[in-house]
């Protein structure tokens, strides 16, 4: 698009828009969040990143830890994992065939579209190896190729999971294999009819026995009816032998990361909730779920907060609602959540690095940044911390977008940035 394209469009948004500014541009975080009250117009206001190349800059990391970028030029990279090995592998890939409703869709996709990448996604996975411990990543392999939009991976035992756009699939996996033997095999089939939220976001349990799939939403508040809506706002537990699923849990608006807690096995997730209400609601957030679990989409947000743009409402699922665990803030867009391991530092030890992608529908912009939420006796406590800052400055110029990481044993934040197309990797130093 143009320039002057953008400034049309922008205006058109402006025009449009019935909100006023983000005012008092409230965004609580941890578990009791103060929510201002619902602010409804045509269109939220807007502003968007604008990408610049990063040139000799690097993003910031806290005093005693190094940034290194160990990846560059790849096709879109979502989601990392760390191999027993240490090799890391990289789902690339762009998904979604949602077709716009109103004219107010087309104007905020164009938007949006302005603050992404403009590189063809890969739907594949790349595999990058450290062979002599240096730190320096000198393999960078396609390790499978022709997928549909691969997001979430797993791995167990010598099978490395795959939640494609369509379908989780498995390939067997030899340790210190560079490339896949052959062609994946399905687990189950994923739900992908319009596909509003693409990502499929995955975890397996500590015993392997099964797999856990986030599935988005095919709306923000079902404006596109309740039947699109079927096994769609869900996390899924997949039997990884049969391929046999229920829902675990449901009402996750956007469930876009999947962990599970290394001394208590409890899956946690962090989930997009829905936009439109203002600047400062919905509170994206960090959660645990709990088996059976109701988190509120679509017809109340952070426990009984209802929604009223949903009909027919449904009291009984509202009284049911479980408000989550720790508000990270309103379109911070959270897309990645890993617990820490004492090798990144006392400071950094207890509790969940997440990666957040950006905002693009508030005035003052939030999110471009990962943070770390500490943990005591298993449970978040206390503000977050911001851990890799920079992708954003003062004045919109945006080079990164964070979006999966990944924490490595050996001592290593990896950090995904589907912008620049880069893989970040953060150590303490030695």
């Amino acid at each position: 698009m143009r320039h002057s394209g953008v400034l049309t469009v922008l205006t058109m948004s402006i025009f449009l828009s019935a909100c006023g500014s983000d005012g008092d541009d409230i965004q609580a975080h941890g578990a009791d969040p103060k929510l201002p009250e619902p602010q409804r117009g045509l269109l939220p206001n807007m502003k968007i990143a604008e990408p610049v190349q990063w040139g000799d800059q690097k993003p910031t990391v806290p005093e005693g830890y190094s940034v290194t970028a160990i990846a560059t030029d790849l096709k879109i990279p979502r989601q990392t994992l760390v191999l027993p090995n240490g090799d890391i592998l990289v789902a690339e890939g762009r998904g979604g065939n949602a077709a716009k409703l109103k004219p107010k869709d087309v104007i905020a996709g164009l938007i949006k579209a302005e603050g992404n990448t403009k590189v063809k996604g890969g739907n594949r996975l790349t595999l990058l190896r450290d062979a002599d411990g240096d730190g320096r990543y000198e393999m960078n392999t396609v390790f499978a190729d022709n997928l549909n939009a691969p997001y979430g991976l797993a791995f167990y035992e010598g099978k490395l999971y795959v939640a494609n756009q369509d379908e989780l699939v498995s390939f067997d996996y030899s340790e210190g294999q560079t490339k896949a033997s052959g062609k994946p095999t399905k687990v189950t089939d994923l739900p992908s009819a319009i596909n509003h939220h693409w990502t499929k976001s995955l975890a397996v349990s500590p015993d392997g026995r099964y797999l856990y799939v986030g599935i988005g939403s095919n709306s923000n508040i079902t404006e596109r009816g309740m039947e699109v809506e079927l096994d769609r706002a869900q996390i899924w537990q997949v039997d990884a032998q049969t391929g046999a699923h229920k829902p675990y849990a449901t009402g996750t608006r956007n469930p876009t990361a999947l962990t599970i807690q290394p001394e208590t096995n409890q899956l946690w997730a962090v989930a997009n909730e829905r936009d439109e209400l203002g600047p400062d609601l919905v509170p994206d957030y960090l959660t645990s779920i709990q088996e059976g679990g109701f988190y509120g989409w679509p017809y109340s947000y952070w426990g009984q907060n209802v929604d009223p743009r949903v009909k027919p409402q449904d009291p009984d699922k509202v009284a049911a609602a479980i408000k989550p665990d720790y508000s990270l803030g309103s379109h911070v867009a959270a897309l990645g959540v890993d617990f820490s391991l004492p090798a990144m530092g006392d400071k950094y030890a207890d509790g969940v690095f997440v990666g957040e992608h950006g905002s693009w529908n508030r005035d003052k912009p939030v999110g471009y940044k990962v943070i770390f939420v500490p943990f005591k006796d298993g449970r978040p406590a206390g503000e977050p911390i911001d851990f890799a800052t920079g992708f954003r400055d003062a004045e919109g110029k945006t080079r990164g977008r964070p979006v999966g990481v990944t924490v490595d044993p050996r001592g290593a934040l990896i950090i995904a940035d589907d912008l620049s197309n880069t893989i970040w990797r953060v150590t303490p130093s030695r």
